[in-house]
């Protein structure tokens, strides 16, 4: 045991050392308890983000920032599997999967999280639908579930306590960007659920918070050996985010396109990303014939009623399942034209998530409010030929006063060529 004081290990760490498992511990510790500064907790993190962690000490740190709240109990006799996105524009993956996977015989306890910035957040879109809650106690998450098998909620006040106050921090001090940081708050929120797999979706390309395959592959490794050194079997695969995954950008359109999925009716790009993670969390959790079982899970409707019951265990209207008109809208539509014929060689998928954000789809702070009918059709995507005045995309929207920026963010994102694209596969490399 060092005996370091909080200013002596920072220093440490800023000289290059190595902090042992009482310095961060106590460091822990000491933010939840607030008897550490924020200026040294910032000054700690600082330190960090330059000189970096070791596996030790990141394994360390994330079962330090387990124990500083409630840990989950989810008393499940069947394998516990879970999946976690870096985010992108359009993804609501986790909306089809969760139920898919649980419908296949293992429990799926899902914390996911909000949308800041042009990447919306899962837990926005299923609050498209009416009464569903996802602030819920960590009792009442358990509770659902063992006894429904899937569950997608926020993140309680009790559960990981010191990940909040240090993202708050890493915010305020431009560290969020830090491998290790990023590593030990996505995977202390996942290992706290007491998992027996985890099956990472790691973003690449202009829509993603990783734009080059390398930070992408770095981010996985380092979250594929936390978990390993937690004892969880974790795999991560790298997807490319070059353009908005589906066709839909939004919320409750969103929602809609993912019951969409479970009918086998999606997008193939999100039908392929759905069906390949769900084989991945199968597989990682050691069931037998992953493959055939969410083929047939897809044939026979169970994923679609696993996710009907969901929506009922947390207060939702299941309804919505057989009638997504059920879903909110929007008074206003416009078709944004493309101005000559061609192929569309790239779409910038960050402006489309911020033309959507302009739109109330999104929020630029915590405090804002989401307008739920908001939201965008793709009509094009990579590849697709179009000709003079074909429609590229839809907006959808309630305010006419939003729709020009918003206009404008997507007709820049579009860009036509004379010769077809070469397009990336969606599924670039797996790290296990």
């Amino acid at each position: 045991m060092s005996g370091r004081s909080i200013r002596e290990a920072i220093r440490h760490k800023r000289n290059g050392g190595h902090l042992d498992a009482e310095d961060i511990r106590s460091f822990v510790t000491g933010v939840v308890r607030r008897s550490i500064p924020d200026y040294q907790a910032s000054a700690m993190l600082m330190a960090i983000y330059f000189r970096g962690m070791s596996d030790p000490e990141l394994a360390t740190l994330t079962a330090a920032m387990i124990e500083s709240g409630e840990r989950l109990s989810i008393p499940s006799t069947v394998p516990k599997v879970d999946k976690h996105s870096t985010g992108g524009v359009g993804d609501k993956v986790s909306i089809a999967l969760a139920p898919l996977v649980a419908s296949c015989g293992v429990t799926v306890p899902m914390m996911s999280g909000r949308g800041l910035g042009h990447t919306g957040g899962t837990l926005d879109k299923l609050e498209s639908i009416r009464g569903l809650r996802t602030a819920l106690s960590p009792k009442e998450f358990g509770r659902i579930a063992t006894r429904h098998g899937a569950i997608i909620a926020g993140q309680s006040d009790r559960i990981v306590p010191a990940d909040r106050i240090l993202y708050a921090l890493r915010d305020s001090t431009a560290t969020v960007s830090s491998i290790p940081l990023i590593s030990s708050s996505i995977m202390s929120k996942k290992l706290v659920e007491g998992l027996d797999a985890l099956v990472l979706d790691i973003k690449v390309g202009s829509g993603a918070f990783m734009e080059t395959t390398e930070d992408a592959r770095l981010l996985a490794e380092t979250m594929v050996g936390i978990g390993r050194s937690h004892g969880v079997t974790t795999r991560a695969l790298l997807t490319a985010m070059d353009q908005p995954l589906g066709r839909e950008v939004g919320n409750a359109n969103e929602v809609a396109e993912a019951i969409a999925v479970l009918r086998g009716k999606g997008p193939t790009d999100l039908a392929l990303l759905v069906r390949t993670l769900g084989v991945h969390m199968l597989e990682a959790a050691g069931v037998d014939s992953p493959a055939h079982r969410i083929d047939r899970s897809l044939e026979s409707g169970a994923g679609l009623a696993k996710l009907a019951g969901m929506i009922k265990a947390q207060g939702g209207d299941p309804r919505v399942v057989e009638q997504p008109e059920r879903l909110p809208g929007a008074a206003h539509a416009r078709r944004i034209r493309t101005t000559e014929g061609g192929y569309v060689t790239s779409i910038d998928a960050r402006g489309i998530g911020l033309a959507a954000m302009s739109l109330g789809a999104g929020r630029q702070t915590m405090e804002d409010r989401i307008d739920h009918g908001v939201g965008i059709t793709l009509s094009a995507k990579v590849g697709d030929e179009v000709r003079r005045s074909d429609v590229l995309a839809t907006l959808r929207f309630n305010d006419p006063g939003l729709a020009t920026r918003a206009s404008d963010l997507v007709e820049r994102a579009y860009v036509i060529g004379a010769l077809a694209p070469d397009v990336r596969p969606l599924i670039l490399e797996t790290v296990s």
